[in-house]
């Protein structure tokens, strides 16, 4: 069975390119034209990736849309904005986005980051038993949930599979383009800025003091590192 893209988007124009493009490759699609819509086909349809657009004229927009889904759901959401702000896309990952794509974009790039997302999805739900450490950091990759000091942390899906990377290949620098590859796919693997974007976010979740990162760290023009004590 075809995999279920869920569309919130109020323009008749935009809906239709994007069913065609995504039926095209063999996605079935369902439509909503409102945040309340789309909040009711998700508990409803359950889709496989939510294609989310922040602003909607009617209702909640996208921002409160994915924040009400995160209350139950862990489905997947891709953000569309007209503008690639470094505070909309801050305040996307905040709510629980997993990715974002800005308008206009084309059909090829569209399906790229689609199959990114819900292969990063399928490969989360099959990761092994295990319990990850790094100082006061503690994954558990079984219920892919994080704790810093004892308190539970939310992690969008991306950000856990950012840090689950990182956590792996622990005290070793990781260069952009590895991560990118591993996290992403092989088609961000020029997307620095959007790599930076989100170890940003992340430090806030899990440094004391993200400003002067003690755990996640950079290594200048080549990646980052997850730095730990050894034990």
């Amino acid at each position: 069975m075809s995999e279920t893209i869920l569309i919130v988007e109020d323009q008749p124009r935009v809906v239709l390119l994007i069913k065609q493009v995504l039926k095209a490759v063999g996605y079935r699609t369902i439509t909503a034209a409102n945040g309340n819509d789309a909040i009711e086909q998700v508990a409803l349809e359950q889709p496989d990736l939510v294609v989310l657009d922040i602003l909607m004229p009617h209702g909640p927009d996208g921002y409160q849309v994915c924040a009400r889904i995160r209350e139950f759901s862990d489905v997947p959401v891709i953000m569309l904005t007209a503008k690639a702000q470094d505070s909309e896309i801050l305040r996307g990952f905040d709510v629980g986005a997993d990715d974002y794509l800005t308008k206009p974009f084309n059909a090829k790039e569209l399906v790229a980051r689609i199959r990114a997302v819900l292969k990063r999805s399928r490969q989360l739900s099959g990761t092994e038993t295990a319990l990850l450490t790094c100082g006061e950091i503690e994954i558990d990759t079984a219920r892919r949930t994080v704790k810093v000091a004892g308190t539970a942390v939310h992690l969008s899906r991306t950000e856990y599979a950012l840090l689950h990377q990182l956590a792996q290949h622990k005290n070793r620098v990781m260069t952009h383009q590895e991560l990118l590859h591993a996290v992403w796919g092989p088609e961000y693997t020029d997307d620095v800025d959007y790599l930076r974007a989100y170890i940003r976010h992340l430090r806030q979740k899990l440094e004391a003091n993200p400003a002067e990162p003690c755990t996640i760290l950079t290594s200048q023009g080549v990646g980052y590192m997850l730095s730990c004590p050894e034990s």
